[in-house]
């Protein structure tokens, strides 16, 4: 199993006689949750990784077979860092399974004093007041964490509208209903709104 969201009663996985497997992407018990990408990013994490547990009652508790740590880059969003781990337990689960039903693999409980739990995301996670922004690092981090969604999002006034303004990787702004576009070109399309806009990113 991968990226599913819900438990698994004690009846459902007492019909597999070896088990479920799951694919988690963090290094057990570090960031036990739905969200953990999003999370290493945020939290200036500079490696991270993937780990094949055996399920169990608990969300992300059960027994780890493999794990593989993985770099975290400047410039990785959660959808580049999610696919990098995803391919990273890809390229080796059908090699764990073999291992785990042969009796090579020794599953390692997980240390429940060093886990860490993490939210679930909303769609208005990445929202924040212009009058009141985040500081740049930190609003670089949400950039990165919160792409593709729930986005990072802010609204202003303009003839009375609410504007919807995006902030997006590589320095991108997108008004609601527009392409993205890059810094300068929003000073032409929107000049009363560039200075605070050019204040914070």
């Amino acid at each position: 199993m991968a990226n599913y969201r819900f438990y698994l009663s004690k009846e459902i996985l007492n019909l597999f006689k070896k088990g479920v497997l799951n694919i988690h992407p963090s290094l057990l018990p570090k960031y036990r949750g739905a969200t953990p990408g999003q999370s290493a990013i945020l939290n200036g994490d500079k490696k991270t990784g993937v780990s094949i547990i055996k399920l169990d009652e608990k969300m992300d508790h059960g027994p780890i077979l493999w794990q593989k740590e993985e770099e975290i880059k400047e410039d990785d969003t959660a959808k580049s860092l999610y696919l990098k781990l995803f391919q990273l337990a890809a390229n080796s689960i059908i090699e764990v399974i073999n291992e785990y039903l042969n009796g090579d693999l020794k599953p390692i409980q997980q240390e429940d004093k060093k886990a860490t739990y993490i939210k679930t995301l909303k769609r208005d996670s990445g929202y924040f007041d212009l009058n009141n922004p985040p500081k740049k690092d930190v609003l670089e981090k949400m950039i990165r964490a919160y792409y593709e969604w729930p986005g990072v999002w802010t609204k202003v006034k303009v003839e009375k509208k609410d504007l919807r303004i995006k902030f997006l990787p590589d320095n991108l702004l997108q008004v609601e209903g527009k392409k993205p576009i890059r810094l300068k070109d929003f000073e032409n399309g929107y000049p009363m709104l560039y200075n605070e806009i050019r204040k914070i990113i």
